[in-house]
């Protein structure tokens, strides 16, 4: 650029020396006017570079602006994700849990069903049990209770046996033959006779000790309701429990009478109760 007004202005100097005043006017008007759009191109490329450099800035500010939303968008993407994962998780999780219960809806609905029948039991042997207490077996020494379907009939010794022996009395009979017929109207379960002494030491010719005598007792009684009351031996179970469920302390006559005592349970049998709990209908 330098280099063109320098020969633009040797031009005008020699055109000068041999033109005329007017010619030499109007090549400096033209010169001057060519000054001015020098300067005028000169400022308009100045302002184009200026221009340039702001769109330069713009444009790296959008790739900026651009990498910016990727990154974004990938993790926008890598939380979707996430989120899949968790919902699956949650409807994994909502399933098992209605799943549960479902299994304890049915659970109790199976419960339900077996506290029905055991009180459809309760209910039977209870009606059985009050017919035989309305007719005679309410004596002071007898206890009688009904806890889930077991018939728990507690009779004091002193009237089955005279003391220290295990032979039933005869004044027993009358006792035996109503508890007989509580057995006999339930003949779908089982009893068992138990024995109990106070904590009073026997030993005897034919009794090494309480056990001893407990265990004789109850099977003495055993023997009674089969030969002379015809419950089914198969039925029966004797057990001896010496002097260690006292129902008081041994601290009195009073009370070792009370604990001296044959307790008689009749219970469901054991194969039909685990067949209750396990019934599905």
């Amino acid at each position: 650029m330098k280099k063109l007004i320098a020969l633009f202005s040797v031009s005008v100097l020699l055109l000068t020396s041999c033109v005329s005043k007017k010619q030499y006017t109007e090549l400096q008007n033209e010169s001057s006017n060519t000054k001015e759009e020098l300067n005028t191109t000169q400022s308009d490329l100045s302002k184009t570079s200026s221009d340039l450099e702001k769109e330069k800035a713009k444009n790296a500010a959008l790739e900026d602006k651009i990498d910016y939303l990727l990154k974004g968008n990938e993790k926008t993407l890598e939380f979707v994700d996430n989120l899949t994962v968790i919902s699956q998780s949650a409807s994994e999780n909502v399933k098992e849990t209605l799943s549960q219960l479902s299994k304890k809806d049915e659970y109790i609905k199976h419960i339900q069903n077996v506290n029905s029948k055991r009180d459809s039991i309760n209910l039977a042997v209870a009606f059985n049990l009050k017919k035989v207490l309305d007719d005679g077996l309410n004596d002071e020494d007898i206890q009688v209770n009904i806890e889930k379907t077991v018939v728990y009939i507690s009779i004091n010794d002193k009237l089955l046996f005279n003391s220290g022996s295990f032979r039933v009395s005869n004044r027993a009979d009358k006792i035996l033959k109503k508890v007989a017929d509580v057995i006999n109207g339930q003949p779908n379960m089982d009893v068992m006779v138990e024995g109990h002494t106070d904590n009073k030491t026997i030993k005897t010719e034919v009794l090494d000790d309480n056990w001893d005598l407990s265990v004789k007792r109850a099977t003495s009684i055993v023997r009674v309701l089969q030969n002379k009351h015809d419950v089914a031996p198969e039925r029966l179970i004797a057990a001896g429990r010496s002097s260690y469920v006292p129902l008081v302390e041994n601290n009195s006559d009073a009370n070792r009478s009370k604990n001296r005592r044959t307790k008689i349970i009749i219970m469901p049998k054991l194969d039909q109760f685990f067949e209750l709990l396990e019934s599905e209908n």
